[in-house]
């Protein structure tokens, strides 16, 4: 199925978000007009209106108004903000934010709160977590929080009490491509999107779900490289509108399209045989598997021209080593997600665009940077360690099963705590300490996490907002927004080594607290105090630069620093200067270049197209394989979930601007099916499936296959606390199954609905 652009229909429709509130206790409102008090001059920062975290610059504006641009030193992020740092101070001073402590005193979800001080709420939440590990271990209390800075000391406060039960969002989000990496590689993989001549997406919208450095690198590589882009993906986003073909490929069936390019560059002899024989194991065994899927067998179960994967894949040929097959983000999951992001590796490793222009390449950090420069170009940070932690002895719930080892250290399988607290599986949770994190909106089965939060003895949640996790706490605590806090130097090492800092723009509005300070805190309270020896934020920045001042002057002073010449060890022109930089570089290779300092961190020491690793962890799984996956049932449609330009997630539909650009998620309908269903374009409608019931509104447009409905993430929120995004819209995780992908401990984002008029 093959859509050109001008027939599409857009369906992006914006929402206006005003409405009609009670006061919340706590809330910015309840504590009455406050005078906004910062710096007039611009201050390096960091956003935090979504997980990428672009550096921007930041000021007062005659003491009523915030000014937030992008950081013009941080060249790749084009010194701009998206829509949603541009919001920042939308948030900061939203009168439904929370800025004092919270306790509930009514029964949880309920919505009755009262406000208290912080050392009744430090005292509340020691007691009882102190209690639960006197009776029940220190294991029976888990940790979770967003991913990056917000983590680190959360984490650190888990360790010290005793817990090996932290967790990020990985399992909801970004886990398959690093666990798949992981397997492949030995570590994570980034892209050169911006130098890429030929680009192959499988639903990694980069245009809706905006890192402003990935996305200006594809912007830059279709505008000034004049690259090809091809999409496979069900629905006619923005970046398949952006593309030069889209192919509206059958949900789930990527890892088929993908094996099939992989047979095309093998059998029709396109592949890098050089970079394969030096670089690579188990190309025979992995040449063997794909013998079988031709892109006619690919065409079978994909609705992908069998003609038309055979032609692209030569394109892509044509085009290497500067050309990629993005490894993704969010796309169309299944359970097949591990087999899927190994796929689309393989299918750059074959081209050999490994640490080539417009290819993957890995980060350069400071300290293997300085030994390629045989000089000290870059500064190393340091890495506060505490001496005296407590032993952990006991294992983490998600290791029940030795194939999800690849995860355990990077994030853990999050919806194991569902699992631990209904099930006693492995053991019995009884309590549960969240931060920044929406378990109620991005994992699946919204029914199950709220009997897990209702059975649990006690729930503490760190906010800014009450989400509609956080309505199920018993203490609520608010953060401080990034706009309002100091953090560590960060490292963002690309092709050379950077770093960048968090700095305060505005002083503190009402009771809120950085999530650093309010963890140390806590240690103090839980009897932990020694473990977090630092007294300020800047002890720790002076401990990361070993106390070179005038180091984190510049790191402050300009937000971002880089250093050295962009280096990718197999572009010769890139070593060439590098060398011609640096007097004591290391000698080259005779070709030029740096190719044998290539290293791979995996049990062979190269890349592993076939791994006995994963084989002994996941038994069947070691060579990369297509199996057939039931998503739904005969008589369903396909409901697919993505990410849209406005929002983040589930994080910031309560914020005014936001709210007001878009504040529902219409489900995308093809016309034929509407037409089945006697359904137009703004019909009240009921999605459901065994799962769960939603009630939304329909958008009729011929941008999604007649199998299947789209809706965007992040809405329909349940609980009172949030007004401007509670019931608008349709809730995906109340639709979707408490499903765990095999390998990469991935929830499953594919199932299947039915659709009925109202």
């Amino acid at each position: 199925m093959k859509l050109d652009r001008r027939t599409f229909i857009k369906g992006a429709g914006a929402g206006t978000a005003g409405c009609v509130f009670a006061t919340l206790p706590g809330s910015l409102a309840a504590l009455g007009q406050t005078e906004l008090q910062g710096s007039a001059e611009s201050i390096a920062s960091i956003c935090e209106m979504c997980s990428t975290r672009c550096p921007i610059s930041a000021r007062v504006v005659n003491g009523k108004n915030l000014s937030i641009l992008g950081n013009s030193k941080a060249k790749s992020f084009g010194g701009a903000v998206c829509a949603r740092g541009g919001a920042g101070h939308s948030q900061l001073y939203d009168k439904q934010r929370i800025v004092k402590p919270l306790k509930r005193v009514g029964e949880r979800g309920e919505g009755k709160w009262e406000e208290i001080e912080w050392d009744e709420a430090y005292a509340t939440i020691a007691k009882n977590l102190n209690r639960i590990k006197a009776q029940h271990g220190a294991q029976s209390v888990a940790f979770s929080s967003k991913s990056g800075s917000l983590s680190g000391h959360l984490f650190h406060l888990a360790k010290a009490f005793g817990s090996p039960n932290t967790f990020t969002h990985a399992s909801t989000c970004p886990a398959g491509y690093v666990v798949a990496a992981k397997a492949i590689f030995g570590s994570k993989i980034k892209r050169d999107l911006s130098h890429s001549k030929y680009i192959i997406n499988f639903g990694h919208n980069l245009y809706e779900g905006i890192n402003m450095s990935e996305t200006r690198g594809m912007m830059n590589a279709q505008m000034e490289q004049g690259a090809k882009l091809v999409v496979f993906e069900p629905r006619f986003s923005i970046v398949a509108d952006k593309a030069d073909e889209w192919y509206a490929i059958k949900p789930g069936t990527d890892v088929a399209v993908a094996l099939a390019i992989c047979h095309v560059l093998i059998e029709d002899d396109l592949y890098d045989k050089a970079f394969v024989a030096q670089y690579v194991s188990g190309f025979e065994a992995f040449a063997k598997e794909v013998k079988a899927y031709t892109p006619e067998w690919a065409e079978s179960v994909s609705d992908v021209p069998a003609e038309d994967i055979r032609r692209i894949t030569h394109e892509y040929a044509a085009a290497a080593p500067h050309a990629m097959v993005d490894f993704g983000h969010r796309s169309s999951f299944t359970t097949e997600e591990f087999e899927m992001r190994r796929a689309l590796y393989a299918a750059n490793i074959l081209i050999g665009n490994i640490e080539r222009k417009g290819g993957l390449y890995f980060g350069k950090k400071a300290a293997n940077y300085n030994k390629f420069a045989g000089e000290k170009v870059a500064p190393t940070l340091a890495k506060p360690g505490v001496e005296g932690m407590p032993k952990i002895e006991a294992k983490r719930i998600d290791m029940v099963d030795e194939q999800y080892s690849l995860l355990w250290s990077s994030g853990g399988i999050y919806q194991t705590i569902l699992d631990a607290t209904l099930d006693a599986v492995p053991y019995q949770l009884h309590a549960w300490v969240m931060s920044r994190t929406n378990p109620m909106q991005t994992m699946t089965d919204r029914a199950r996490i709220a009997k897990t939060l209702q059975k649990l003895d006690f729930v503490v949640a760190c906010d800014i907002y009450i989400s509609e996790s956080a309505a199920y706490a018993d203490i609520f605590l608010p953060e401080s927004t990034y706009l309002e806090r100091d953090e560590e130097i960060a490292d963002k090492s690309g092709k050379s080594p950077a770093y960048y800092v968090r700095q305060r723009v505005v002083e503190t509005i009402g009771d809120t607290k950085p999530s650093w300070l309010i963890w140390k805190e806590l240690a103090d309270k839980l009897g932990q105090g020694e473990f977090f020896p630092w007294q300020n934020m800047e002890s720790l920045q002076l401990f990361q630069v070993n106390r070179d001042m005038p180091l984190l002057k510049k790191i402050k002073q300009d937000g971002w620093v880089s250093y050295g010449k962009p280096l990718m060890l197999r572009e010769r022109e890139m070593v060439k200067t590098f060398v011609e930089t640096y007097p004591n570089a290391k000698a080259l290779d005779e070709d030029g270049t740096y190719a044998s300092q290539l290293k791979f961190k995996t049990p062979s020491g190269k890349i592993e197209l076939s791994s006995d690793k994963v084989e002994k962890m996941a038994p069947g799984r070691g060579v990369i394989r297509y199996r057939e996956v039931t998503m739904k049932k005969a008589d369903e449609l396909f409901f697919i979930q993505g990410k849209v330009a406005v929002h983040t997630n589930s994080g910031t539909q309560n914020v005014p601007m936001l709210a007001n650009l878009m504040s529902d998620n219409a489900l995308w309908i093809h016309p034929v099916t509407a037409g089945l269903l006697n359904i137009s374009s703004g019909d009240a409608i009921r999605i459901y499936n065994e799962t769960g019931s939603e009630e939304g509104h329909a958008l009729i447009t011929p941008g999604i296959r007649p199998d299947t409905v789209f809706a965007y993430m992040g809405f329909g929120s349940k609980n009172k606390e949030l007004a401007r995004a509670t019931g608008k819209g349709v809730h995906c995780g109340n639709l979707l199954p408490h499903v765990t992908s095999p390998v990469t401990g991935m929830n499953l984002h594919t199932t299947g609905v039915k659709i009925a008029k109202i």
